[in-house]
């Protein structure tokens, strides 16, 4: 009676089934692309809600975490992306400067000669057509490389040129200069007959529908340009004369280039001595970049650097943001 009692029998607990351990499917890591290395000079391709465009961009040696300014380079016919970068030198002036090369390449399904479109309606506004894809493709490149919104330039040789102005137009807001090399401006122009006679010097260039505010522009072109009449020239300061405040006054210097080129450059301010244009007329020279590469098609080595001119024209002015 004094023992303690047997302790109660511990009752066994019935075995249930383990259930398999699930490794939880992590979703897939989105597919970002990184911003470009330093003097990397890559190939890409971007899909806006207009199209999809092919492009190659220079990034400059130096630090990546610079936010510098953007050049967008429009080629000309039968031009590629790579021919225009070797005939203008932007990249050797990229690595000196500090400033990012884009490059739009025109697709040949969109035109068998790589040309630029800008006489088709559907081109030459906001919001559709190759002036859309350019700009989106500008806005798309703009953050994968953190580029400096405030100082955003577009410029272009013969097609590329007529797009670089319609699209500078269409898009004041994005961009802050516009360079021209031997091409048509602004005008009456829906087809591609009008394009054509206006290339010749034939009229079309008239601009009757209101115009938008102009960009400050740079112009250059040979005065013997037997592709687009030199007399296109002159349509630039005919449309900025539209839409300025005021009168304009005119500077006047001559010159010659280092290999034997004379040119005249015309400098037309407003009434607070902002420099609303440059026109340069390179005398003796034709359908071609001046000062460009003999490496690449369409280019005129003799001439004055319009490259290098161009950089100066578009870094010396910046967007207030």
């Amino acid at each position: 009676m004094l023992k303690p009692p047997p302790s109660p029998a511990k009752k066994k607990r019935p075995k249930t089934a383990t259930r398999p351990l699930v490794a939880r499917a992590r979703r897939p890591a989105k597919d970002t692309p990184s911003r470009p290395a330093p003097g990397s000079f890559i190939t890409g391709r971007h899909e806006t809600r207009y199209g999809a465009i092919g492009y190659k961009l220079y990034t400059p040696e130096g630090s990546s975490r610079r936010r510098m300014p953007l050049v967008v380079m429009l080629h000309g016919c039968t031009q590629t992306a790579d021919d225009f970068a070797t005939g203008t030198r932007m990249n050797r002036l990229a690595d000196e400067l500090g400033f990012l090369v884009l490059y739009p390449e025109q697709s040949q399904n969109a035109n068998f000669a790589r040309c630029w479109n800008w006489h088709a309606p559907e081109n030459q506004s906001r919001g559709g057509g190759e002036a859309g894809m350019i700009a989106a493709l500008t806005r798309h490149v703009m953050s994968l490389c953190n580029a400096n919104r405030s100082r955003i330039y577009i410029a272009g040789i013969s097609a590329g040129g007529a797009a670089a102005t319609i699209v500078g137009a269409a898009y004041p807001d994005l961009y802050v200069a516009v360079g021209v090399h031997s091409a048509v401006p602004q005008g009456d122009i829906r087809s591609l007959r009008a394009a054509l006679a206006a290339m010749q010097g034939k009229g079309g260039t008239i601009q009757t529908a209101k115009l938008p505010r102009q960009l400050p522009t740079i112009v250059f072109h040979g005065d013997k340009d037997r592709v687009v009449h030199p007399s296109n020239a002159s349509g630039f300061l005919r449309n900025l004369e539209r839409t300025s405040v005021g009168p304009l006054t005119l500077r006047t210097l001559a010159g010659r280039s280092e290999g034997g080129r004379d040119f005249t450059r015309r400098i037309y301010q407003d009434r607070f001595k902002t420099v609303l244009l440059e026109d340069w007329t390179i005398h003796g020279s034709g359908h071609s970049w001046s000062g460009g590469s003999a490496m690449a098609s369409h280019t005129d080595p003799a001439g004055p650097d319009a490259s290098r001119e161009m950089l100066r024209f578009f870094l010396a002015r910046r967007r207030a943001l």
